[in-house]
């Protein structure tokens, strides 16, 4: 079977008026059909750009991207991308904002509107469907542009820090929601995230980058028992500390070698 994301040699540049700057070096990689993994790395490993590659929003300066076999030229609906930001419009209703991909995508019927309002519920939306979104607190907006993005029915969803910007503890709701959701939908996902703990507990593999340029450094294999448990549980189980050091000691090592 072909991994959903295959990265060949991608490397990119980013260019000023006088210099370019060179943002990701010569990286490979792939992620294979139902994989959680998540990139972490120090600001400026080009984790983002990463993701912006792989969404189709930039093309490399060299190198070859696909997902489920096909070379990525532009953004494509088999792509799902969930930013920190939720971007609901405020004059829309929570339903409609939850619909909107689907519009666009020409792909809105009775049923696919069903299936959205199915997931709405699954997230704890049920009879929040009218109500608008400064009626709603950041967590529930999250779960409405997660809702938005699954409706369309990606095979691949890339998460940029999707929950950064909540309380600690609606942030860990949300992380065993979104885990639950994707694992039993079969979804694959991309998180690029700065919480290291965060990496460990919903990952199958945590990828560390490296700076000047972005690169892969290192590949961290989260052991089955923490994959198979609910991440707020996760955090708690024997060999979890361990492998948060192992990659946090991995990462301040590096730090040390680019200064």
């Amino acid at each position: 079977m072909l991994p959903v994301v295959q990265l060949k040699g991608v490397t990119h540049a980013y260019l000023g008026d006088r210099e370019a700057s060179l943002a990701i070096g010569d990286l490979s990689l792939e992620v294979e059909q139902g994989e959680f993994v998540s990139l972490v790395g120090p600001s400026g490993c080009g984790k983002t750009t990463l993701l912006s590659i792989i969404a189709g929003l930039l093309q490399p300066s060299l190198g070859e991207v696909s997902v489920n076999g096909r070379i990525i030229k532009g953004p494509s609906p088999e792509v799902g991308y969930m930013l920190q930001q939720d971007y609901l419009f405020p004059w829309r209703t929570i339903l409609d904002n939850a619909l909107l991909g689907l519009e666009l995508t020409g792909n809105l019927t009775p049923e696919s509107r069903q299936k959205t309002l199915d997931l709405l519920a699954d997230m704890g939306l049920a009879g929040k469907e009218q109500a608008y979104p400064s009626q709603l607190s950041g967590g529930m907006r999250q779960r409405v542009a997660l809702v938005r993005t699954l409706a369309t029915n990606p095979s691949l969803l890339l998460l940029d820090e999707p929950f950064s910007a909540l309380d600690y503890q609606i942030k860990l709701q949300l992380e065993d929601l979104v885990s639950e959701t994707l694992r039993r939908r079969g979804t694959t996902a991309v998180l690029v995230t700065h919480d290291l703990s965060e990496a460990i507990a919903v990952s199958s593999r945590v990828i560390l980058l490296q700076r000047n340029p972005g690169r892969i450094r290192k590949i961290f294999e989260v052991p089955e028992d923490i994959r198979s448990t609910p991440p707020l549980y996760a955090r708690d189980l024997p060999g979890f500390a361990e492998l948060f050091h192992e990659v946090w000691k991995e990462m301040e090592l590096a730090g040390r070698e680019e200064q």
